[in-house]
Order: C-alpha cells, then sequence, then structure tokens
C-alpha cells in the first residue's frame, strides 16, 4: 500500500485517518494542504474517482466569497481556483494508488490492499 494522506493539521478527521493507518501499523504519507497542495494531476484523478470536482468542495465550509465564486465559474476555472484554495476541499483525501476517498471512511479504507 502507497497511502497518502491530505489534508490540514488542525481538522479532526484527517487526526483520525492518520491514527487509523497508525493503529495498523501502514505507513503513509502526510501532505499538509496549507503548505503543498495537490498538483493538478493527483486532484484531476481523485475528482474523476469521487463524482468529479463539486462532490470535492466542502459546501459548508468557512469561505463562503471563495464557495460563491467556486459554484459558478467554468470547470476549468474551478480547478484552477479550488487549487488556490485548498482550504475549501472536503478533508482528508486519502489516496492509495488509483483509489482515494474523500473525508473520515475507515470501512472503505479496511478493504484496502
Amino acid at each position: 500500500m502507497n497511502i497518502q494522506i491530505f489534508g490540514t493539521k488542525k481538522c479532526n478527521d484527517t487526526k483520525k485517518a492518520e491514527r487509523f493507518f497508525k493503529e495498523r501499523g501502514i505507513k503513509y504519507q502526510f501532505i499538509d494542504m496549507k503548505e503543498k497542495g495537490m498538483s493538478k494531476g493527483e486532484f484531476r484523478s481523485v475528482a474523476e474517482v469521487n463524482g468529479g470536482i463539486e462532490n470535492m468542495v466542502n459546501w459548508s465550509g468557512k469561505d463562503k466569497d471563495t464557495l460563491a465564486l467556486i459554484k459558478y465559474i467554468a470547470d476549468e476555472d474551478k480547478l484552477e481556483k479550488i487549487l488556490e484554495n485548498p482550504s475549501v476541499l472536503r478533508t482528508p483525501v486519502v489516496r492509495n494508488g488509483r483509489q482515494s476517498t474523500l473525508g473520515y471512511q475507515p470501512e472503505v479504507w479496511k478493504e484496502w490492499k
């Protein structure tokens, strides 16, 4: 397994995801989205697996201005705006090769090999 956890240090679900893998002795790589973020390619592959860009956005987030803008701009522009403002994404984004999840989903992670 090659686990990557994209999230923020303050996010409780990200902390729970780290604890999930740590307790099972599974090595993972943590990427702080406020420092590094995701590349366009990573973002597109995760969006494809999880039902598109719209599903990756945390619509109940705090940054209402950015969320309102994202809602009404073209898809390619959405991608750019989201990558500029990773705080609007649902976290954690957990990747294992081509598989990925949004949010805390231990039931899915248990099935990964």
